[in-house]
């Protein structure tokens, strides 16, 4: 034994440590948007302190659920301890029903293992039961209710139970917690749906949707480890870009060496944990479920697909029956992240966060990996849950001259045409203003047109964008397409 280990053990004993502990070091599991939750040593046993209670949850800015959670949060506060430890978890039931608390993969006494009506009966409205183990093993694993699942774990009752071994070689430098989660609310609402069973519109990384995900940080060169849980109905592929990892371990403990493979892509099912290893590549990267709804905010499953379906005329017509109707999906739903559409109250966009170089044209579970020389090292939990909360946080990556991908055509499209932050531009790249030019605003629904000022619509409330030529030049052919008595009452009107 080193005399490091030596000094940390006569430390531990002189804390009551259990023996397991002495000289026990690890990189602690950051949980994005998360916690972790504390202990106190009493009479050499660590005891760690649950509630499950009704709540109020962010799934990203805009959008707040009713959710019922582990000490206010969804998922509840990470617990970590060392393999050898004696725990005791004091559970208190806050929920208007009874409930139990599962620890998934863990092996313990039958009857702490927190099955409602068969290891134990359930923990009533107002009562705290004690469950107390030693940890026969490492690696990540799960806790969850076992009591109404449908109802209690689709509102949000679940987190991760991380146990470190005593020693571990390679040394990691940054380690994190992911839990993936299933949700359907309709928009408008604020209560989640637990009678869906399999056709969900919120798909979220530690119950949050981007753009509310923090990014997870690193250095050029760090180890990391990425520990992915669910509870969840579906399997989730969760790639990461710029890298190849192996698969380390899974709920059932560490993969040997021989055993590992490389992947770049890791697939996470029900009641499953899966850990990825890596060395941080520089850059900022995509890390997001490839399944392609997943990646992606509340949206209609029943709309008609309108690809390539002309709707020339006929979104004017339409007005006449809903002054609302904006014609949609002819090239695509690309341009719906520029537009700024106000949805329902209580309701995320589609897509949309701002980016280094425009709009980023993701939602659901989707986060990124930011990989920076300057990156900072956190002390704890709450050091980097202060300073790491949204995508920006963190800055993003100065590229070197040369390495980033430029139009080789002198001008934009004008799909793509931007300031650079998902507004929409009045002219191209190639184009300068005259000092005589001014500016004009129009609704991207046609209901106000050649406003002097940018702002809202006064009808529908979306952001005026620039008028461009081709606005003009289309608003040109619908006059000339518009019955001469349609024409004659417009002029009436203006």
């Amino acid at each position: 034994m080193s005399l490091r280990r030596i000094q940390l053990a006569v430390l531990a004993l002189a804390a009551g440590l259990a023996p397991a502990a002495w000289g026990a070091e690890y990189t602690p599991v950051f949980t994005p948007n998360g916690s972790t939750l504390p202990w106190k040593l009493e009479d050499g046993v660590k005891v760690f302190r649950l509630a499950v209670d009704p709540c109020k949850h962010e799934i990203a800015p805009g959008m707040t659920v009713d959710a019922w959670c582990y000490n206010g949060v969804t998922p509840g506060p990470t617990i970590e301890a060392v393999e050898g430890d004696r725990v005791r978890i004091l559970v208190t039931n806050k929920l208007p029903e009874g409930t139990a608390v599962h620890w998934h993969g863990l092996i313990l006494p039958s009857g702490m293992d927190g099955v409602s009506g068969l290891s134990q009966r359930r923990i009533m409205p107002g009562e705290t039961f004690a469950y107390q183990f030693t940890l026969r093993q490492h690696g990540t694993q799960m806790y969850h209710s076992h009591g109404d699942e449908m109802v209690q774990i689709g509102l949000g009752t679940m987190g991760m139970f991380v146990i470190h071994p005593r020693e571990r070689k390679p040394k990691i430098d940054r380690d994190y917690s992911i839990f993936l989660s299933e949700w359907f609310v309709e928009p408008g609402s604020s209560k989640p749906n637990v009678n869906v069973m399999t056709d969900f519109n919120l798909f979220t990384f530690n119950s949050r949707a981007f753009p509310g995900t923090a990014p997870l940080v690193a250095r050029p060169g760090e180890r990391v480890r990425i520990r992915i849980g669910s509870v969840a109905q579906d399997c989730h592929p969760v790639h990461l870009h710029g890298h190849t990892f192996k698969v380390v371990a899974t709920d059932g403990g560490d993969i040997p060496p021989s055993a590992q493979w490389p992947e770049t892509t890791v697939v996470v099912c029900p009641g499953q944990t899966r850990d990825i290893e890596f060395i941080a590549n520089a850059g900022d990267w995509a890390m997001h479920c490839h399944k392609r709804h997943h990646p992606m905010n509340p949206m209609g499953h029943d709309i008609p697909n309108m690809l390539g379906v002309s709707q020339k005329g006929v979104e004017k017509k339409i007005r006449e029956i809903e002054p609302g109707y904006m014609a949609m999906g002819e090239t695509g739903m690309d341009d719906m992240m520029e537009m700024g559409m106000a949805g329902p109250e209580n309701t995320l966009p589609m897509m949309g966060g701002d980016g280094p170089f425009e709009m980023i044209g993701m939602g659901g579970m989707f986060t990124t990996f930011k990989v920076h020389d300057d990156m900072p090292r956190f002390a704890s939990q709450e050091d980097y849950a202060k300073k790491i909360r949204e995508p920006k946080d963190g800055g993003w990556y100065r590229n070197p001259p040369g390495t980033v991908a430029e139009s080789i055509t002198g001008k934009r499209p004008k799909k793509s045409e931007t300031d650079g932050h998902g507004a929409h531009g009045g002219m191209k790249m190639d184009e300068k203003a005259s000092p005589e030019a001014k500016t004009l605003y129009r609704c991207p629904m046609g209901h106000v047109k050649h406003q002097e000022k940018p702002g809202e619509c006064p009808v529908c409330g979306m952001q005026l964008k620039p008028e461009t030529p081709d606005d003009l030049k289309e608003d040109a052919e619908d006059e000339e397409e518009m019955p001469k008595g349609m024409k004659m009452d417009e002029e009436k009107k203006k």
